[in-house]
């Protein structure tokens, strides 16, 4: 559905901090799927945790954002420039089930719960295989920054 290059025009993140590779499923104004692939070359492993790497809570929690934005940017048809700026503005029910490590594939599922007054409410779930990681529900919003 979205390769890298697709998602490079459309999220301002760029490496070490743009956490998604590939978008798998896209139903605009509903739904979105995309991959991160965890390797172990990602630099926060260096330090959480030596001996035995687990990917950040809150990084999993900004992957799931990314591919909210992307969500939201399909259904406004609208990508990011220098004058607008797509913002992570809210989370609630944060919960963690299980640690995500390098060789992991983390699939990011994310639905619009709503939109009103400019804020878009989404459901996040972060998962490995058939188990769910994380999920959570997120806020985001376009600012204009020019």
């Amino acid at each position: 559905m979205m390769d890298i290059h697709a998602i490079l025009k459309q999220l301002p993140h760029r490496y070490p901090f743009l956490l998604v590779d590939k978008v798998i499923e896209l139903e605009s104004n509903t739904r979105i799927k995309a991959i991160k692939n965890v390797t172990f070359n990602e630099p926060y492993f260096m330090g959480h945790f030596p001996g035995r790497p687990v990917m950040p809570g809150v990084l999993i929690l900004e992957a799931l954002a990314q591919a909210a934005g992307l969500l939201a940017f399909d259904a406004m048809g609208k990508v990011p420039d220098e004058n607008n700026i797509y913002y992570f503005v809210g989370i609630d029910g944060a919960r963690f089930k299980r640690p995500v490590e390098p060789g992991d594939q983390l699939v990011l599922t994310i639905t619009i719960d709503r939109v009103r007054g400019g804020i878009w409410k989404f459901k996040g779930v972060a998962s490995v295989g058939e188990e769910v990681a994380c999920e959570a529900e997120l806020m985001c919003t376009m600012r204009n920054v020019g």
